[in-house]
């Protein structure tokens, strides 16, 4: 056993996070959550982490609750101190665990937004004039895949002879394969007709040649949503909502869809059955176009 100082710990468990195959941002968040943990507890005089105890946490968890107010990001940085300490003591680098007593903040479980069929058309309407974020639009709102997944699209990985879509999660090197039904080709084929002329491969790019980022896609669907009359609910993961949804009202089996958008887990497609009565499954049933 080695008396490790919390700076030390903290370097321990963001090297361990790098080499565990956890997408990056997910590695980012871990470490941004643990580095707020080592500012409180060396600002209350903790220099090593094996004198950190259960009451230290519970206090930290207290500070969160009156930062954050939200219930649901103080359980997620709650989790994020559970997987640190958990990480020292199954390496030996303490000898008991703090984290196991304390508890987790209850969180009242919200199901997911969806667009209905009015909302997701005005979105339609109001890109019209923007083939970029129209075929932006078109291929969330089609595909089910992440902004993130969207973002790190390259070119050749719409193949439109096979009328699929390569997605590679992440920091996972996991490939999965999207339908791509026409609506989305037809969105997608019209954006590469103006796309700029480049050796750059990602697919939507800004004006100058650069990937059209996370953020600034999210700045501007943000704006069309605005646009659309959709009001300041409505989230860029709305669309990914919805077409989980529209499938498993269209009767795609639920294990199959979980598949396509990338679930790690079926219980997180399941939530979506709240909103779904599912018709009887028709096995010549096709990826639903919205």
């Amino acid at each position: 056993m080695s008396n490790l100082t919390i700076q030390d710990s903290e370097s321990r468990f963001n090297e361990y996070l790098k080499q565990s195959g956890k997408a990056h941002a997910t590695v980012i968040a871990y470490a941004k959550d643990i580095e707020q943990l080592t500012e409180f507890l060396t600002g209350r005089g903790k220099l090593e982490i094996e004198s950190v105890t259960s009451n230290d946490l519970e206090a930290y968890k207290e500070y969160l609750i009156q930062v954050y107010r939200s219930d649901k990001t103080v359980s997620r940085k709650v989790n994020s101190v559970k997987s640190y300490f958990r990480y020292l003591s199954d390496n030996r680098f303490i000898p008991d665990n703090p984290s196991r007593l304390v508890s987790q903040p209850q969180c009242e479980q919200t199901l997911p937004r969806f667009l209905s069929k009015t909302e997701y058309r005005a979105l339609r309407d109001a890109c019209r004039g923007d083939v970029r974020m129209l075929a932006v639009v078109e291929t969330l709102l089609q595909t089910g895949m992440r902004i993130s997944e969207l973002a790190g699209l390259k070119v050749n990985d719409v193949d439109f002879d096979r009328d699929i879509i390569n997605i590679e999660t992440e920091g996972t090197g996991i490939n999965r394969r999207v339908p791509l039904n026409e609506t989305a080709k037809k969105a997608i084929k019209s954006y590469l007709r103006i796309r700029p002329r480049t050796r750059e491969k990602t697919l939507f790019l800004t004006k100058t040649c650069k990937p059209f980022l996370v953020r600034n896609i999210r700045k501007s669907l943000d704006r069309y949503f605005r646009l659309a009359g959709l009001g300041p609910k409505i989230k860029v993961n709305d669309l990914r909502h919805t077409f989980i949804v529209e499938q498993l009202r269209a009767g795609l089996p639920m294990v199959y869809v979980s598949q396509i958008v990338g679930h790690k887990r079926l219980t997180t497609t399941e939530k979506y059955l709240a909103f779904v009565k599912i018709p009887d499954y028709d096995a010549s049933i096709k990826i639903e176009t919205l």
